[in-house]
């Protein structure tokens, strides 16, 4: 079984309470960076069971292995209907470390897709270097330097899918909506890329920022096709302010 495999299992295992999948994290060494979770409070099996018993379920749009780490694509319907994307890496076997970013669904969007519709299997194993420089470049330039211009030179525009519930396929209206402004703050601010992971013609972007001036955590994923990005998801999510973390591992 591949990493992916064990990771689609483990969260499955949200919905269904089932302990054996379990095993594939290593409680002992464990480091979680949700800033909401209590680390070492309670075992994962127990929480699991505890949380089938509310009826959730959980869907594994995606998931892919860059080396140590595995990212998926996630849709949960708990109290609310939420997406999210998880990374995991893995140590000797199992997973030790965890980061998410979630977000309620929204949508869809004007151009009629979903948070997470779409193609969700990695091609082009062979370009995935060239596609992670790819997308570190167009998260420098265009989203941390504001290099808006330069847009074009990163999107198929012809052929661009756009999932952000509030943007549509149309890539000047993109280009409009990241240079927009809410009262004195950017709408949208990235202002450090921590991670950029890989599989194929996937890439996964994990970058801190501002959005309309609240410090928040964004999580982008591109597909990529002959050079240039033709399509994307993401999520936003908030970071709490640092007196209410129930750890003190960092959102990153």
């Amino acid at each position: 079984m591949t990493k992916k495999d064990q990771i689609r299992a483990l969260l499955k295992s949200i919905e269904t309470g089932e302990p054996g999948p379990i095993a594939v994290v290593n409680e002992a060494r464990y480091i979680q960076h949700n800033p909401q979770t209590q680390e070492g409070s309670e075992g994962l099996a127990s929480l699991f069971k505890r949380l089938s018993k509310t009826m959730p379920r959980v869907n594994i749009v995606r998931a892919f292995e860059d080396a140590e780490f595995v990212f998926g694509h996630t849709e949960y319907d708990f109290a609310s209907r939420k997406i999210g994307f998880e990374v995991f890496r893995f140590e000797d076997g199992q997973a030790v470390e965890h980061w998410d970013n979630i977000q309620e669904r929204l949508g869809p969007n004007s151009s009629a897709h979903s948070m997470t519709d779409g193609p969700t299997e990695a091609v082009d194993l062979e370009s995935t270097e060239n596609n992670r420089s790819l997308v570190r470049s167009f998260i420098e330039s265009v989203m941390i330097d504001k290099q808006l211009h330069q847009l074009t030179q990163f999107i198929d525009v012809e052929i661009y899918s756009e999932h952000n519930p509030k943007l549509t396929d149309d890539v000047a209206e993109l280009q409009s909506y990241l240079d927009g402004k809410e009262g004195t703050c950017r709408r949208i601010d990235y202002r450090h890329v921590h991670r950029v992971l890989a599989e194929g013609n996937f890439v996964l972007s994990v970058c801190e920022g501002y959005a309309s001036g609240v410090h928040s955590a964004f999580y982008d994923l591109f597909r990529i096709e002959n050079g240039k990005v033709v399509e994307h998801w993401d999520t936003t999510e908030k970071i709490a302010p640092r007196s209410e973390w129930k750890n003190d591992n960092g959102k990153f």
